[in-house]
């Protein structure tokens, strides 16, 4: 399986490597564009720019891989649920259907919510939190704020496969 991905975050190609390991793919990463505000705030944007990297890795790729995937995070308010809450999707095309996946949903701590709600970048404001660098690049916020419970790559690999099953199963034929 030849994979084409729309990042060149080590976390989001090691979720993909990881998620279809019984598959051995053949991963390459693309620097693309997700065409999205770089802190996305709704289910809509999140999803648009996972959608958006699906299609640029598997343009970008010549047509030497069978699919282009694409991951993004975001967060986004939910009516019923207190708080803003952290958000992944993935998105998957073979180059004539697209499918979409999502992962955890996590609410974030009000202090950072309250950051973000200002105009800052959640992995830039989690780095501040924890006087860390490249948190987005390692555990993520999710790893962060579940104690280890989960991370990122775990994370992201749930909505990869979410949005690959259609790809894998006749249930959808």
């Amino acid at each position: 399986m030849d994979v084409a991905v729309g990042s060149t975050n080590p976390v989001k190609i090691d979720a993909v490597e990881r998620t279809l390991e019984r598959f051995d793919p053949r991963v390459t990463a693309f620097d693309v564009e997700s065409g999205i505000p770089e802190q996305p705030w709704s289910v809509e944007e999140t999803v648009t720019g996972a959608e958006n990297r699906a299609r640029r890795a598997l343009a970008r790729a010549d047509g030497n891989y069978e699919f282009g995937v694409g991951l993004e995070g975001g967060v986004a308010r939910f009516d019923g649920a207190p708080g803003v809450t952290l958000i992944m999707w993935a998105a998957v095309t073979d180059g004539e259907r697209i499918e979409r996946g999502g992962g955890p949903a996590l609410r974030l701590p009000d202090r950072v919510a309250d950051r973000l709600e200002a105009g800052e970048e959640l992995g830039p404001v989690m780095d501040d939190e924890l006087d860390t660098t490249g948190i987005a690049e390692s555990e993520g916020a999710i790893g962060v704020c579940t104690e280890g419970l989960t991370d990122r790559t775990t994370a992201l690999g749930q909505a990869i496969a979410c949005a690959f099953g259609p790809f894998l199963t006749s249930q959808y034929e």
